[in-house]
């Protein structure tokens, strides 16, 4: 009896699925993101450093940021995290909030409510006169 040449697989079908990618995995920089209907939220478990070392920022008005920085030249931040987010349209820029409390940073930026165009019609005079028309 013979048998096919062996040749070797690669590891990746050595081990099986399942303890190559756990279910309960996160990576290290995770942050969360929820949307509700008042504003959108981003929370990031961040232990072990202090609330000096972390900072949230707004970059050209379209991206949040989210890291730990040093407070003086001589020390290092208890763990290095950063993490870029692009904001979705329509939010309030002055509005966003932050709090660190038991090692979760809960960042909130809430949306900016614009309210629709209306005409109320007893402000519409009774004759209307075209003054530019479509070409």
């Amino acid at each position: 009896m013979e048998f096919p040449p062996s040749y070797s697989l690669p590891w990746q079908y050595r081990i099986p699925s399942h303890l190559l990618f756990p279910y309960n995995f996160i990576p290290q920089n995770y942050v969360h993101w929820t949307e509700t209907p008042e504003s959108h939220i981003f929370s990031a478990d961040i232990p072990g450093v202090r609330k000096e070392e972390l900072r949230v920022e707004v970059e050209d008005s379209r991206y949040l940021i989210i890291r730990t920085q040093a407070v003086d030249e001589s020390t290092e931040p208890g763990r290095k995290f950063e993490r870029k987010f692009r904001l979705p349209g329509r939010v309030d820029l002055d509005g966003i909030s932050a709090g660190y409390e038991d090692g979760v940073l809960t960042v909130t930026v809430p949306r900016s409510i614009r309210r629709g165009f209306y005409i109320d019609p007893a402000d519409v005079p009774q004759n209307l006169e075209v003054l530019a028309r479509a070409a």
